[in-house]
């Protein structure tokens, strides 16, 4: 899946939730405390996970969106490329930099300390889950999981968690190993990329592209027209819907997953990395 690349899109906004001024996540404050330990270079983004996040299908093609996009899409955009080095694109990909097809929380366990010493990143994004449906408990997947949070956090590195996709044939594990990492983030306050309810909530029915009514996709998983592609595991990717209108956002798995990071990672910059009260 690494090398499946999406071409440049026009996209639409997918605004994060609104919010007084005077009532800032409950997340802001921990993370300053943690930036204040960081010593590494400004600006490095972390991508650290399996196969959804080694793809090049997911975080790279915003680097070439549009100059013309929809305001609150074009806002988080602003942000993150005057603040993020452009080689956290594309080029902090493989297994080196925490990311890689195949792999499982206890992958990350066994590898953190060497990616926080390479890279040492000042924020990273966090999603490992779903190759530990096949083999791990929920029980494994919060103990292995807390311990790859907590040394990026030691490290001085802000972590914004993601919730794993659903799955076909393990919907119930799924579900259960998305709610582990709602308590992680609840518990150890920080922001929360819930990628596993924003495909719910826009295909609540049939985001399993495996389903018999998308049998026409199976020699070509990639482009069904829902969010989760016909082998059932990774997001889809069709180019019939190469844009981020509404529409797109509810058949392109791997859109939405970008869209919904930039958000996070634009809200996370803006209140805890370059805040003037950090």
């Amino acid at each position: 899946m690494r090398q499946l690349l999406l071409a440049p899109f026009a996209l639409l906004a997918l605004a994060p939730g609104a919010r007084a001024a005077d009532d800032p996540p409950a997340w802001v404050k921990p993370m300053k405390a943690v930036h204040a330990k960081f010593t590494g270079k400004p600006g490095t983004l972390a991508l650290f996970g399996d196969s959804i996040t080694d793809s090049l299908a997911f975080w790279a093609p915003l680097e070439y969106a549009p100059k013309e996009v929809p305001a609150e899409i074009a806002k988080s955009l602003d942000v993150v490329k005057k603040h993020m080095i452009a080689d956290c694109w594309r080029k902090w990909r493989g297994g080196a930099y925490g990311n890689e097809g195949r792999q499982t929380a206890q992958w990350a366990e066994d590898n953190i300390d060497a990616w926080l010493k390479k890279l040492n990143p000042e924020c990273a994004v966090i999603m490992f889950g779903t190759n530990d449906l096949n083999g791990s408990d929920e029980k494994t997947y919060d103990k292995r999981m807390r311990a790859v949070v907590e040394k990026c956090l030691k490290n001085g590195t802000v972590v914004i968690l993601t919730t794993i996709p659903p799955r076909a044939g393990q919907e119930e594990k799924a579900k259960a190993f998305a709610e582990v990492a709602r308590k992680i983030a609840t518990d150890l306050k920080l922001p929360l990329v819930d990628y596993y309810a924003e495909i719910l909530k826009r295909r609540p029915d049939d985001w399993n592209g495996a389903l018999p009514k998308f049998k026409a996709f199976e020699k070509d998983v990639y482009q069904v027209p829902t969010l989760i592609s016909a082998d059932g595991v990774h997001p889809s990717a069709p180019s019939k819907f190469a844009d981020y209108s509404a529409e797109a956002l509810k058949n392109n798995g791997y859109q939405l997953r970008s869209v919904l990071t930039l958000h996070a990672y634009a809200d996370v910059i803006a209140r805890v990395l370059t805040a003037k009260d950090r």
